[in-house]
């Protein structure tokens, strides 16, 4: 397979939030982990037939905030214990009660195809939140995200761009700016 990427979708919603520092981090990754969890919740109770997953693909430079962000989300959704990076792993699995959360890192790959020899299309299906850290590395086999969450530096702290690419996400995002996150509507 060939590296050319195909452009990416137009996003259904955005919204940019400034964060200008890791508490502001910490904050948006609670939030974002309690409308997943009541998302989840009311998933499992009225829509049985619905696909109960989440995928957040996260983008921007080294050290720009990404895997800190997932951190403080696992934290929110109460995974204990060590969180690691999943840089040399590739990916790291959490288990929340039923609910499966697996947090990939792709920067490692060299050709497009390593996602796919590596096994990873399982862990995208049903009953689970897929965090993907550089996830253009995957080239264009990998699913559209629900969501996107691109940390760009800005000032003293960091611009958060949530772009969504489905239903579920643009629900997302309006959940995120009804909690009087402060936001830079776009």
């Amino acid at each position: 397979m060939s590296n050319l990427q195909t452009p990416p979708p137009e996003p259904l919603a955005s919204t940019a939030l400034y964060l200008p520092d890791e508490a502001a981090t910490e904050q948006l990754a609670k939030a974002l982990s309690d409308i997943f969890s009541h998302y989840f919740s009311n998933s499992y109770e009225k829509n049985s037939g619905t696909e109960k997953s989440a995928k957040v693909y996260l983008r921007g430079d080294l050290g720009a905030g990404k895997t800190t962000f997932v951190r403080h989300f696992l934290r929110a959704m109460g995974v204990k214990g060590r969180i690691k990076s999943p840089t040399y792993t590739l990916l790291e699995t959490y288990k929340v009660s039923s609910l499966y959360l697996y947090h990939f890192d792709f920067y490692r790959f060299t050709d497009t195809e390593e996602w796919h020899e590596a096994g990873f299309r399982e862990n995208l299906g049903e009953d689970a939140i897929v965090f993907i850290e550089w996830a253009d590395k995957a080239g264009p086999g990998l699913p559209t995200p629900d969501l996107e969450l691109y940390l760009r530096y800005e000032s003293a702290g960091r611009t958060a761009q949530f772009n969504a690419f489905s239903e579920k996400g643009k629900t997302w995002i309006t959940k995120l700016i009804h909690r009087k996150m402060p936001t830079g509507d776009q």
